[in-house]
C-alpha cells in the first residue's frame, strides 16, 4: 500500500517513487455538473473577476454550459446535474466543493472543503447532501485545517493513489497534512506564486500517467522540480494562453481525449503531437469568473 505522506522536495518524491510502484487507483467514469442558474460575478476574488461584475450574459452562459456537457456526454461519459442554489453564484464551479476518491473497501467518500470565502462556503451543504444521497463515506478534515477548497487545489494523478495539491491562496499547505492522513494518501505539495493562478487546476492539467500541461511562471523553483520528476512528458503553456486562453484549465477523459477551451493553438498544437485527441469548446462567459472546464465539473464514482 502507498503510505500516506506529504511529499515537498525532488529527494522526497524520490525516495516514494523508489519504494517500487504507486498503487492503482480506479477512475471515475461519471461527471457531476451544477446548473448555472444563478451563475453571476458579484465581486472579486480573484484576477479574473476584476471589471466582470455584473457583466455576466445569462443566456450564453446557459448555451456554452449545456454545449460542454455535450462534450462530455459525446465522449462518453454521463453526465449527472445538480442545480444551481440561489445565493451561491460560484456554485457552477463543482470542482471546489469536496475531494472524492474510492477507498480500500470500494466504497467512495468525499472529504468536503473549508472554502476560503464565505459565500462559496454556502456550497458546500448542498453538495455534501448530493453525496450522502449516493451512499457515500464523508471524511472531514478537522476544524482547525483553514481553507481546503478540493479538486480545484487537489489533483489525482491519472490511474495512480497520488495527489498532487496546490497551496498559496486558496488552499492552505497544512490542510495536506490532515489529508493525507485522513485518506492514507501521499500528496505532493506545489507552491502557487503567480498571483493570478489561485487554484492547481488553473495551472496544472494532469493528462496521463506520464504527461502534465502546466504554465511554469505558476510555480515556485521546487514545484517545477516535482512536476518534472512526477511526468515524464511536461507540456508547457505560454502565458497568453496560459491567461487569457485558460488552457490548462482542461479536462482529460479516458487518458485520451482534451476538452480545452478554444484558442490556444500553440497548447492544442503540443497536445496533438503527443497522442491526444482535442475537443475545442467555449466557456468565455466562465473565464469573466475564473474559471473553465476543469472548474466546472467533478468526476464521481
Amino acid at each position: 500500500m502507498t503510505p500516506a505522506r506529504v511529499i515537498r522536495t525532488t529527494a522526497e518524491l524520490e525516495s516514494l517513487l523508489g519504494e517500487g510502484p504507486l498503487e492503482s487507483r480506479v477512475e471515475p467514469r461519471h461527471i457531476l455538473m451544477c446548473t448555472p442558474d444563478y451563475f453571476d460575478v458579484v465581486d472579486v476574488k480573484n484576477a479574473f473577476m476584476h471589471g466582470n461584475i455584473g457583466s455576466v450574459d445569462r443566456l450564453k452562459a446557459r448555451e456554452q454550459w449545456d454545449a460542454l456537457a455535450r462534450a462530455f456526454e459525446s465522449a462518453g461519459h454521463e453526465v449527472l446535474t445538480l442545480p444551481g442554489v440561489e445565493g451561491c453564484e460560484d456554485m457552477v464551479f463543482a470542482a471546489n466543493q469536496v475531494l472524492p476518491g474510492m477507498g480500500d473497501d470500494g466504497r467512495p467518500y468525499v472529504v468536503p472543503s473549508h472554502m476560503r470565502h464565505p459565500s462559496r462556503r454556502r456550497e458546500v451543504p448542498a453538495i455534501r447532501a448530493w453525496f450522502e444521497e449516493r451512499g457515500y463515506r464523508i471524511l472531514e478534515l478537522p476544524e482547525s485545517v483553514p481553507y481546503f477548497e478540493g479538486q480545484g487545489d487537489a489533483i489525482w494523478h491519472p490511474g495512480r493513489r497520488l495527489l498532487w495539491g496546490g497551496y498559496g491562496q486558496r488552499t492552505a499547505v497544512e490542510a495536506y497534512e490532515a489529508l493525507s492522513e485522513l485518506i492514507e494518501t501521499p500528496v505532493v505539495v506545489l507552491e502557487l506564486v503567480h498571483p493570478s493562478f489561485y487554484h492547481l487546476d488553473t495551472a496544472f492539467c494532469a493528462l496521463s500517467e506520464d504527461a502534465v500541461l502546466v504554465y511554469p511562471a505558476a510555480f515556485s523553483d521546487e514545484g517545477m522540480a516535482l512536476i518534472r520528476r512526477g511526468f515524464d512528458r511536461v507540456i508547457e503553456a505560454s502565458e497568453p494562453e496560459a491567461t487569457s486562453g485558460f488552457a490548462c484549465n482542461a479536462h482529460v477523459l479516458d487518458g485520451r481525449t482534451v476538452v480545452i477551451q478554444s484558442g490556444s493553438p500553440e497548447v492544442v498544437a503540443a497536445l496533438r503531437a503527443n497522442g491526444f485527441d482535442i475537443v475545442e469548446v467555449e466557456t468565455g462567459e466562465f473565464i469573466k469568473s475564473g474559471g473553465s472546464v476543469f472548474c466546472m465539473k467533478m468526476m464521481v464514482y
